[in-house]
């Protein structure tokens, strides 16, 4: 069974940083794309940055270009999620998620994790 499983949300101050993590198991994932999204309240799911599982070609939400940076460590199965300078509007819950290459709909999803910036 696959699970993808995010941890390491929590609350900060704007300007801090977190780093999210996603253990990825139950089947190989070399030909798959991990991405991070994130859904605020009230607001629709958004996403927010991808990588190959192989760790290249890295992508990112315009908003959070530059701040944020997704990275994969095939070792540990895990990708993260490195944000920095964090703003009160990254406050949502953030989602783990897998697709194949070249397919365009996201088959694996996480539970997700909290992260709450205060001003």
């Amino acid at each position: 069974q696959v699970q993808l499983a995010e941890s390491g949300g929590g609350l900060v101050q704007a300007g801090g940083s977190l780093r999210l993590s996603c253990a990825a198991s139950g089947r190989t994932f070399n030909n798959y794309v991990m991405g991070w999204f994130r859904q605020a309240p009230g607001k629709e799911r958004e996403f927010v940055a991808a990588i190959s599982w192989s760790g290249i070609n890295p992508y990112y939400a315009d908003s959070v270009k530059g701040r944020f940076a997704i990275s994969s460590d095939n070792a540990k199965n895990t990708v993260y999620l490195q944000m920095n300078s964090l703003k009160p509007e990254d406050t949502a819950v953030y989602y783990c998620a897998a697709r194949r290459i070249g397919r365009t709909e996201w088959v694996y999803w996480g539970q997700g994790t909290q992260v709450t910036v205060s001003s």
